[in-house]
């Protein structure tokens, strides 16, 4: 494989997202038993239906909550208010799927709780465990690409933008892995050295070590439900068996379960390691936002840039 470019990376980081969870949409809440039976070839190709009847290439939540955080990073860095606004706007336009911890979250948010105290909000409704879901890592990615190479601000970064909807510890802790693991790999990065940089500095020690057994875990014992640990787990086993962008997100959803949040921090951690021309041309063509994805992709790396040359 020749040299993978820096905008070949954020591009793929952010269209792999969304690839795997188009692709990992039509197949959510199906077990990988029955996924192996319906699909012996696996899911290869963007198929549409499942339970949200998705279109061909229709992306669900996960893509969706990954471009309102996109456009609330700009020069100054994490623009929170806007953020939250994007996610109010997005709640209030009656969306297809809505994760049982982010509308609790976001109907405190619209009754006037202050966004780094919402995600608490759901904590104490929904408990610990039931709390510690999907919805702030499976969007977390453009806070990588953002903050790249800034260390300190992608950690703060992360944080905030989980503790809106996410605000339990494993979490909101697992946004910092996955983008230090993004970074890492935007940066050049070998896949077999993701975990490390990934668990990097995270103070969750059940956290730190489903990620670091990922790759040694036989396949039977992957999991890949709506629990925040089994989708990382489950992400950086499928990115650590493959040996292509194509092959991680097929196999993150043939796991089936959440399959479209375990196909979008798959993805966008593949994205990153084998940038955007690694993924199938039609995917890439047919993915819903390719263009809009590609776009933020291209402005996240522009900000990046210019701080690296010191113009901010």
């Amino acid at each position: 494989m020749g040299e993978i470019s820096l905008a070949d990376r954020y591009a793929g980081t952010l269209l792999g997202l969304a690839c795997g969870d188009a692709l990992g949409g039509p197949v959510e809440f199906i077990s990988r038993q029955q996924i192996a039976i319906d699909f012996p070839d696996g899911v290869r190709e963007f198929i549409g239906g499942g339970w949200l009847h998705l279109e061909p290439g229709e992306v669900t939540d996960d893509t969706q909550q990954t471009l309102i955080l996109a456009e609330a990073l700009t020069a100054e860095g994490f623009d929170l208010e806007r953020f939250s606004e994007g996610l109010l706007a997005w709640y209030r336009s009656d969306p297809k799927d809505i994760g049982n911890t982010t509308r609790v979250a976001l109907e405190a948010l619209a009754n006037g709780t202050p966004p780094l105290e919402a995600g608490a909000v759901a904590v104490a409704a929904r408990g610990e465990r039931s709390s510690a879901a999907n919805g702030a890592v499976m969007r977390c990615a453009p806070v990588a690409l953002r903050f790249r190479t800034d260390p300190e601000r992608l950690v703060r970064a992360s944080i905030e933008s989980a503790r809106v909807t996410h605000a339990e510890e494993r979490a909101a802790w697992a946004t910092v892995a996955v983008n230090q693991a993004i970074a890492y790999l935007l940066n050049g990065g070998d896949i077999a050295g993701a975990p490390g940089a990934a668990v990097s500095g995270i103070p969750n020690n059940e956290l730190t070590q489903v990620i670091a057994d990922a790759a040694e875990r036989p396949s039977e014992g992957i999991r890949a439900g709506g629990f925040v640990l089994e989708t990382v787990g489950a992400s950086f086993w499928a990115l650590a068996t493959t040996r292509s962008a194509r092959e991680a997100i097929e196999l993150a959803v043939s796991l089936g379960e959440d399959a479209d949040s375990t196909g979008a921090v798959t993805g966008a951690m593949a994205g990153a390691a084998y940038g955007a021309p690694a993924l199938p041309a039609s995917w890439r063509e047919r993915v819903q936002f390719g263009d809009r994805l590609q776009a933020e992709a291209a402005r996240l790396l522009a900000l990046s840039e210019a701080e690296v040359r010191g113009e901010r």
